[in-house]
């Protein structure tokens, strides 16, 4: 560990404000812990109130002189920045499997998120189109531009405490916006490592590091004022639906815009023609990755009654392969859980249940760390349980009759985020997709509910909050659309025909 941070020229006291271009020095500190054995990783310092103001101040009065910079120019710095990540790929997704236990595979995956939002974002730079349309007017033209907003304030989660803020800030800032990211406190050395390879490269290019600001807190007045602020153009949240709404509210209530990426209590459906080569794998993948701790974890698993036995077998066989240890060591499939708090809301389900319905798993690890065994759970459409977006690695599966049955089940959610179906039938797949189907932000077909491309735009529905990042159309919710008329004639000409002359 000691080596790593080294490497990474982490010290055991790092600062948490990164203002106006310049590490700043705080008074409060807080500990960054290892879940694997809960020893101290680093202390970061925590960002006080009066320095969020100066981050805000600060990006109001740089986001006009960015705003002027050309796109393309604009793209060629996060080009810059994505050559930096392919480098610094292994030693990054390392720390980032450090401080919030996920794999190393996954870590590296995360990383490697990142490098593709870059790709994208440069992309994207010479490409922020507007359409042109046919004016019902003679010797008019309209068409439509897309300004940037100014400030963008990214939150994000411990579970993907870098891809996350790229997904985010890489198209805000070739949109031409400032961006202040407030990470969280449980896993903020990946983002003080990013944050300052990122003003490096920023400054190599010229332009002003206060483009960029990184506020660690966890004081509610702190991020009270990044949200509440009327300085701040847009605010995207990730994290918890109770937290969101919150949020939500108090964006709102200033009139600006935010982007709310939430919880999901995602399923899949197991129809009796599925290849369960493709089922078992996606579906472990789906329940175990982040250990449950993924927006998009798989958490019910609604199987048809002619393959039940079948799949739970098979499920059974490959939860016991399941490797939980050190997320560092590469044999391993699953970490730890990021903290106590979470160990203790796995084991109150899980002591809620019967016995008998726990088909594997289902107990805390002893020892150091925040360890507990992947879980499979015999559910059914009365228990609580099923309802609620648990953080953790359990897997409620119901047995169904039909295809319409599993669709009721799995519409009957709070969240809608992430969906997927197992079958080798088109009219399955079809119906799956239909508006009579998966009332979710993200359908799958064959495939994990987890691990989405970044090519695609990724939110959800209802709970999930309805915003949406990384690819597609989503770098519009970074810009403001304006539509404009232009008259080339000589004389006024109303529009509907209006005519005050007659």
């Amino acid at each position: 560990m000691d080596e790593l941070l080294g490497k990474l020229k982490l010290h055991d006291l790092n600062s948490g404000a990164f203002v106006a271009g310049k590490w700043l020095k705080c008074s409060q500190q807080a500990a960054v812990l290892n879940p694997a054995c809960n020893v101290e990783i680093a202390k970061t310092t925590l960002a006080d109130i009066d320095q969020m103001d100066i981050a805000i101040e600060s990006a109001k009065n740089i986001s006009r002189k960015w705003a002027l910079v050309p796109a393309p120019k604009r793209g060629e710095l996060i080009y810059q920045f994505g050559n930096i990540l392919r480098e610094k790929k292994d030693i990054l997704g390392s720390l980032v499997a450090l401080e919030t236990g996920k794999s190393k595979k996954e870590a590296d995956g995360e990383v490697q998120e990142m490098i593709d939002m870059a790709n994208f974002a440069v992309g994207q730079s010479r490409m922020l189109y507007g359409k042109t349309m046919h004016s019902e007017r003679s010797e008019h033209r309209m068409y439509e531009q897309w300004h940037p907003l100014g400030v963008v304030g990214v939150i994000t989660a411990f579970n993907f405490p870098v891809a996350v803020w790229a997904w985010n800030a890489f198209l805000a800032l070739v949109c031409g916006n400032v961006v202040i990211w407030k990470p969280s406190v449980k896993a903020p050395l990946s983002a003080i490592f990013v944050t300052r390879v990122f003003q490096q490269v920023i400054k190599k290019l010229g332009y002003d590091s206060s483009i960029i600001s990184l506020l660690v807190t966890e004081d509610e007045r702190v991020i009270n004022r990044l949200v509440e602020s009327e300085d701040v153009n847009l605010i995207s949240f990730t994290g918890s639906t109770e937290i969101g709404r919150e949020v939500g509210v108090k964006v709102a209530r200033r009139m600006g815009k935010s982007l709310l990426e939430l919880g999901g209590n995602n399923a899949a459906i197991v129809m009796p023609d599925a290849n369960l080569l493709q089922v078992i794998p996606a579906v472990v993948f789906g329940a175990i990755g982040t250990s449950g701790q993924r927006c998009t974890t798989l958490r019910r698993l609604f199987v048809h009654t002619k393959v039940y036995k079948q799949v739970i077998n098979s499920l059974i066989d490959a939860y016991q392969q399941i490797i939980v240890g050190d997320p560092l060591d590469d044999s391993v499939h699953m970490g730890p859980l990021i903290d106590q708090k979470a160990v203790n809301d796995f084991s109150n389900i899980v002591s809620s249940l019967d016995k008998e319905d726990i088909l594997f798993g289902g107990e805390v690890v002893e020892g150091d760390g925040n360890f507990v065994l992947p879980t499979i759970v015999k559910a059914n459409m009365n228990l609580k349980w099923v309802f609620e977006e648990n953080f953790v690695p359990i897997l409620w599966v119901i047995e169904v009759d039909n295809l319409e049955q599993a669709l009721e089940y799995h519409n009957n959610s709070k969240h809608g985020l992430s969906s997927a179906i197992f079958t080798k039938k088109i009219k399955y797949m079809e119906y799956f997709l239909s508006v009579l189907g998966s009332d979710c932000g993200i359908a799958c077909i064959n495939q994990s509910t987890s691990g989405a491309e970044i090519g695609g735009a990724f939110g959800g529905e209802k709970y999930t909050g309805g915003g949406r990042e990384a690819g597609s159309d989503a770098w519009k919710a970074y810009m403001r659309r304006q539509t404009v008329t232009i008259n080339y004639g000589n004389k006024i000409e109303l529009a509907q025909g209006i005519d005050f002359n007659k």
